[in-house]
């Protein structure tokens, strides 16, 4: 075969995805679901109590204007169990003074991580363990809660009889790490995965899950074994997403839409670092895995533009569908728009990522927050 007929089928490969990807997009587009006040009165008279679960470990910084957002839900029979998971900065205090005497907040504090658990499943577990809601929300405590989400996630659930109900967060984001690195996450869940195969689709592999926000029912959470089943997993949202469609449940996913939102990472070291803890566990902790989606993605995002000096109409075209369908996303998840232009830069800060994962990786387990990951 000669080189001009392998360039002509990489190309093809090339345009097939970006096409598919941006017929997803589309299709995701208009119907995921969405958290609105329009849902509002599908709860109607039902108002069950709701069990709300932090893990917080060094979270001062953040933590009272959780607390204070929680605290000023139009929804109010729930209780708030924040976790402290071993913080040093005084945490618990901050927390405390945020909440006012407010007899709805709980403070607990974690016992010893044992052997074999990852740290977050662990706090989350001991949550769960003295939870008294019918409805168990875990979420973090750097996301932020406006005062109808709470009444907005309870329709949703209603609507869709979730007993899993995943929801993205509005993704702050400031500085230019932030901006072309963190906005993939919408990039990715809009244009990769159709929600409607998420929603019906029975096999496993058309999961998605955000550990942001999992809202349970709880008998499901106790079907599945909750935390337990998941407790070596570093990709916890992830595996408890597998375990409630192979337990043929309702899995259910929807965009936080302003309602709820969070600001992951203030800066490119937090985003690098941030990004680079999971990235490997997200392709099953194979090396091999991520440097083969690196080059699928330098494929289908940076070649293009390479491709234009040569072949300006085809490469017009490819770098048109990426562009484009970056831009689409982004307008559906509430992230600028104009950055969709910058694509290649996010690529290519995506592999400096994987490099520090890999780093990482071999070098005794990804950092965060002043421990191994996990631990």
């Amino acid at each position: 075969m000669s080189a001009f007929s392998i360039m002509q089928i990489y190309l093809a490969l090339v345009a097939f995805f970006l096409v598919v990807f941006a017929l997803v997009a589309v299709l995701n587009a208009f119907t995921f679901p969405r958290l609105g006040v329009r849902r509002w009165h599908v709860v109607g008279g039902d108002r069950p109590f709701v069990s709300v679960l932090i893990p917080a470990r060094n979270e001062a910084a953040v933590i009272a204007e959780t607390v204070r957002s929680w605290l000023g839900q139009t929804y109010s029979n729930f209780e708030l169990l924040i976790l402290d998971d071993q913080s040093n900065d005084g945490t618990v205090e901050v927390a405390r003074r945020a909440a006012a005497g407010d007899p709805r907040l709980r403070l607990l504090s974690g016992a010893p991580l044992p052997q074999g658990w990852k740290g977050k499943n662990w706090a989350c577990h001991q949550l769960s363990q003295v939870a008294c809601g019918e409805i168990l929300v875990f979420t973090d405590a750097d996301v932020r809660w406006r005062p109808e989400a709470l009444d907005a996630l309870l329709a949703e659930m209603t609507h869709s009889r979730a007993d899993l109900l995943t929801v993205w967060p509005t993704q702050e984001t400031h500085t230019w790490g932030e901006r072309l690195v963190v906005s993939l996450i919408g990039f990715a869940v809009m244009s990769y995965l159709p929600v409607w195969a998420v929603h019906y689709l029975p096999w496993p592999i058309f999961s998605a899950a955000m550990g942001q926000c999992l809202a349970f029912r709880r008998s499901a959470y106790e079907q599945i074994g909750g935390h337990a089943a998941v407790h070596a997993s570093l990709l916890e949202d992830m595996a408890l997403g597998y375990a409630i469609k192979r337990a043929r449940m309702r899995l259910r996913a929807a965009d936080g839409a302003g309602l709820i939102v969070a600001r992951m990472y203030h800066n490119w070291r937090e985003v690098r670092e941030g990004f680079a803890k999971n990235i490997i566990g997200g392709y099953a902790n194979s090396v091999a895995l991520v440097l083969l989606s690196t080059v699928f993605h330098w494929s289908l995002f940076i070649f293009p533009w390479f491709w234009f000096f040569f072949e300006p109409f085809q490469g017009s075209l490819l770098i048109a569908l990426g562009v484009l369908t970056r831009a689409l996303t982004a307008a559906v998840t509430r992230q600028r728009i104009g950055d969709a232009l910058l694509l290649p830069v996010s690529v290519f800060l995506m592999t400096i990522i994987t490099v520090q994962a890999i780093y990482w990786h071999f070098t005794g387990g990804p950092r965060w927050k002043g421990r191994v990951y996990g631990r």
